[in-house]
């Protein structure tokens, strides 16, 4: 409170741009990681506001040039959820002030290159889906921990609704704070299963149950592990047995699905928030001067488009979760 108003603040740096190579000695092959970090400091700087006065403010390019350090002192590989906690453990023991950390991070993904069937030592690609982390953490040691996926599109050709009209084909994105996954589902009033229809869908996050710093478990626990089993069980719910595939009666029952899926194996996850943008994939029919009525493709030739676009929403947690 300051002249009878209230005020409430955070500052920090964002897009911080950093690359760390690990070069294993024992099995020659190197790894890379390329991060983008964004440091969000909620700290005790009233005077900083009022009076101009600046020495409780962590400079900006102090938190970029930190960023840089921690990386080079990873001596070890680190996922993007442990050096997130790694940074805002820094910021909320260093400075006196610092009241609480925020630290999100974006991995982009570099695949190991495969030449001749046979992984190279030190070769890689550019991948599709990002992995990311978000950490808040107090001065107190309580946190909270979200991961999760942002860019793997994934799309089936069957299994999912359609307007009976024959018109209306959607595709939508399912964004669960990280992930990326796309399916199919109509807006209209009139609907027929079809099974010949086109569907994709693509994003996610979901809550880890670490409520205080504390609560991380030591090594052997791997976040991108999980990271990797969390995706598999989304996948595995969206698609079906690869052979025969699974239904979609609606985007929320997917949806719903999905999440129970993952809440259901991994005690570890709390909740998964799912946001689901619609993108629609329109068939094609054509006029012709010899041929006035309209001539359809089939439903098998499609125009994208993404715009204008409905969006679901929904959160799924566990009864027992405080979220």
């Amino acid at each position: 409170m300051a002249d009878g108003l209230k005020l409430e603040q955070r500052h920090g740096k964002s897009r911080v741009r950093v690359a760390r190579v690990w070069r294993n000695s024992v099995t020659g092959k190197d790894l890379i990681v390329e991060w983008r970090v964004a440091v969000s400091l909620v700290t005790d700087c009233l005077p900083a506001f009022t009076s101009g006065e600046n020495s409780s403010i962590v400079a900006t390019d102090s938190m970029k040039n930190t960023v840089y350090v921690k990386a080079k002192e990873c001596t070890e590989v680190v996922s993007v959820e442990e050096f997130a906690i790694i940074l805002a453990k820094h910021f909320t023991s260093l400075y006196p002030q610092v009241e609480s950390a925020t630290i999100s991070i974006v991995e982009k993904p570099w695949e190991r290159l495969v030449l001749g069937r046979q992984p190279h030592s030190h070769g890689f690609k550019a991948g599709s889906e990002k992995h990311t982390a978000e950490v808040t953490l107090k001065k107190n040691g309580t946190m909270t921990l979200t991961s999760g996926i942002e860019g793997l599109a994934v799309l089936k050709t069957t299994k999912v609704l359609k307007d009976s009209y024959g018109i209306n084909t959607q595709f939508f994105l399912i964004q669960l704070r990280g992930y990326w996954l796309l399916k199919s589902q109509l807006s209209g009033a009139f609907l027929e299963d079809d099974n010949d229809q086109v569907s994709c869908a693509r994003f996610v996050w979901y809550r880890y149950a670490f409520e205080w710093l504390s609560d991380i478990p030591p090594k052997p626990f791997c976040f991108t592990q999980r990271y990797q089993e969390v995706k598999e069980v989304l996948l595995e719910t969206f698609f079906g047995p690869p052979q025969v595939g699974v239904y979609s009666p609606s985007v929320q029952n997917t949806l719903y699905l999905m999440a129970k899926a993952v809440l259901n194996k991994f005690l570890d996850v709390t909740s998964l928030h799912l946001r689901m943008p619609n993108l629609h994939f329109l068939p094609v029919n054509l006029t012709a001067k010899t041929n006035p009525n309209m001539v359809k493709f089939a439903d098998d030739v499609y125009m994208p488009t993404n715009e204008p676009h409905g969006t679901i929403e929904a959160t799924v947690t566990r009864c027992m979760s405080k979220m």
